[in-house]
C-alpha cells in the first residue's frame, strides 16, 4: 500500500527540510506502508526554491514548481494529479500538523470504511496549540454554515489534514486557487456521496509573525465558496453511479 503525501509549499525555507524529515518518519511505514513525497512549490522567493533544488530534491519522490504565484488550491491540484498512491493525504509545508497522526488519518480508508478522512482540531485529547480567538470563530461559522448545506457534521470543515483515496480525489475536478480549496473539496466529496469520516488530530498553530499566511479576504472567499459549491451546482456526480467530475492535469 502506497500513501502519497503533497505538500504544497510557499515560501517555507525555515520549515520545509523539517517536514520532509517529519514525513519521511513516520510511523506509517510501521504498517507496511510506502510513502511517496511530493512538493509542489508555489513559486516562491527567498531562497526557498534554491533549499529545495540543492537540498530536498534528492530526498523526495518529486518536487514541482509553479512558474507564477497561483496559490494553495492550484498547488494541491498540481500534486494530487502527480500523486500515485492508494490514499492521498495534504501535509502542509509548516509545523503545524504532524505527520506521526498518519496511521490515525488513513486507517478508516485502510479499513475499508472510509473514502475521504478529515483531521479535526476541535475533536479528541491530542494537544492543540492556543492562538487565535476570532480564527476560532470563523472557523466554527464557516464549518457550521458548510454543514448546513451539505447536511454532514463536521467539526472543522477547514482542517489542512485531509486523505483521500487516490480514485476520489483524482476523479474531482479543482478549480479553486487558494483557501477556497476546502469548502469546494468538501463540498464535493459530499456531493458524490462519499463516505466521509473525521479523527481528532493535534495541531501546533503558527501566528502571523511565524508565516501563517490565510487573512479575513480568505473567510470571505470560503463563504463564496460554500454558497457556490452546494447551491449553484446543478449536477452532483458520483462514481458510484457510474459518473465523475471531469479529471484535471497539473496547470503548471
Amino acid at each position: 500500500m502506497k500513501l502519497s503525501v503533497v505538500i504544497p509549499c510557499f515560501n517555507e525555507i525555515s520549515t520545509i527540510s523539517q517536514v520532509v524529515k517529519s514525513v519521511k518518519a513516520s510511523p506509517v511505514k510501521d504498517l507496511g506502508v510506502e510513502i511517496e513525497v511530493i512538493i509542489v512549490d508555489d513559486c516562491s522567493i527567498y531562497g526557498t526554491i534554491d533549499l529545495l533544488k540543492q537540498v530536498v530534491e534528492s530526498q523526495v519522490d518529486q518536487v514541482i514548481y509553479h512558474p507564477r504565484n497561483r496559490g494553495k488550491g492550484a498547488a494541491l491540484r498540481t500534486g494530487f494529479a502527480a500523486a500515485t498512491g492508494d490514499v492521498v493525504i495534504v501535509q502542509d509545508a509548516d509545523l503545524e500538523y504532524d505527520p506521526r497522526e498518519f496511521s490515525v488519518m488513513i486507517r478508516p480508508i485502510l479499513e475499508g470504511k472510509a473514502d475521504v478522512v478529515f483531521g479535526s482540531r476541535f475533536m479528541g485529547s491530542q494537544p492543540h496549540r492556543v492562538v487565535y480567538y476570532w480564527h476560532m470563530i470563523g472557523n466554527q461559522f464557516l464549518t457550521t454554515l458548510s454543514n448546513m448545506l451539505t447536511n454532514i457534521n463536521l467539526t472543522d470543515m477547514e482542517s489542512c489534514y485531509k486523505a483521500f483515496r487516490r480514485d476520489v480525489i483524482q476523479s474531482i475536478r479543482i478549480e479553486e486557487n487558494r483557501f477556497g480549496f476546502e469548502p469546494e473539496i468538501t463540498a464535493k466529496v459530499a456531493g458524490m456521496g462519499c463516505r466521509i469520516y473525521e479523527v481528532g488530530i493535534s495541531y501546533y498553530g503558527r501566528t502571523y509573525k511565524e508565516g501563517k499566511k490565510i487573512t479575513w479576504k480568505d473567510g470571505v472567499r470560503a463563504v463564496f465558496c460554500i454558497l457556490k459549491y452546494n447551491l449553484f451546482r446543478s449536477k452532483k456526480v458520483s462514481s458510484a453511479s457510474g459518473q465523475s467530475y471531469e479529471r484535471f492535469t497539473p496547470d503548471v
